[in-house]
């Protein structure tokens, strides 16, 4: 095992009994591209490191269950977390009872936290642009079911790294007009999308303000973050929420 940190822990005023962090890519076993604590299945990754990483994730953060996995796809699907012997094909969790630890594994998409102010709910969100156009945080945000909530945005891709084509900028502001000012013009027709200010106008429009994180860039740190703008062949950070 790596010496260094593998772990984030959010700063955000979430209530007493609700528990998250996200992985970093320091501290477990995995070689090479995967280099180290992927606790990822499906990036092509050796299936024992794998499972050693999951293992030294569950025992270090003290987890109440093992994590509900997803195997995600882009989409707007929120589901409840629940064990399942195939990880149900979703991009984002929610859980109302304890001990249920829902999460998300990331590596340039935007992973949201997500809890009631009350500290009964949670969920984690997997949004990639293709996630956050099809309205992932919104299905999110009413399986809350109207609650009081705040929101931590994790690691992604900065807005100085994320060169995305017309046809991107041209379908958000066909949604609405507000996300136009997420996107700064670039040469040969590209555009910057700021992915964590899509996020918060979208969560703005839904009536959420209590938004904390979105101050990094998984593409300029390599040291703490894996990748696949940068490197294509990587592995995966989790970010993880449960509560007592």
């Amino acid at each position: 095992m790596s010496g260094a940190e593998p772990f984030l822990f959010p700063d955000w005023p979430a209530p007493a009994g609700v528990h998250a962090a996200m992985t970093l890519r320091t501290g477990g076993v995995s070689a090479g591209p995967y280099k180290s604590l992927n606790p990822a299945l499906h990036v092509g990754d050796d299936v024992d490191a794998v499972m050693r990483n999951r293992k030294f994730i569950r025992e270090s953060l003290a987890l109440p269950s093992e994590p509900v996995w997803l195997e995600q796809i882009h989409s707007n699907q929120a589901v409840k977390a629940a064990a399942a012997l195939m990880p149900p094909q979703a991009d984002a969790s929610y859980a109302d009872a304890p001990g249920v630890v829902c999460v998300v594994m990331t590596a340039d998409c935007l992973p949201l936290l997500l809890c009631s102010a009350d500290g009964r709910r949670v969920a984690a969100i997997h949004a990639g642009w293709r996630g956050l156009l099809a309205g992932v945080i919104g299905n999110t945000v009413a399986a809350m079911e109207g609650a009081e909530l705040l929101v931590w945005l994790g690691p992604a891709i900065g807005p100085g790294a994320f060169e995305v084509g017309a046809e991107v900028r041209a379908a958000f502001v066909q949604k609405s007009p507000a996300f136009g000012e997420a996107f700064r013009p670039q040469a040969d027709a590209k555009w910057l999308a700021d992915i964590y200010r899509l996020a918060r106008i979208e969560l703005n429009a839904l009536g959420v303000t209590n938004i904390y994180g979105g101050r990094f860039c998984t593409v300029t740190d390599a040291d703490r973050f894996y990748s696949y703008r940068r490197d294509t062949v990587t592995g995966r950070m989790a970010t993880l929420i449960w509560r007592d």
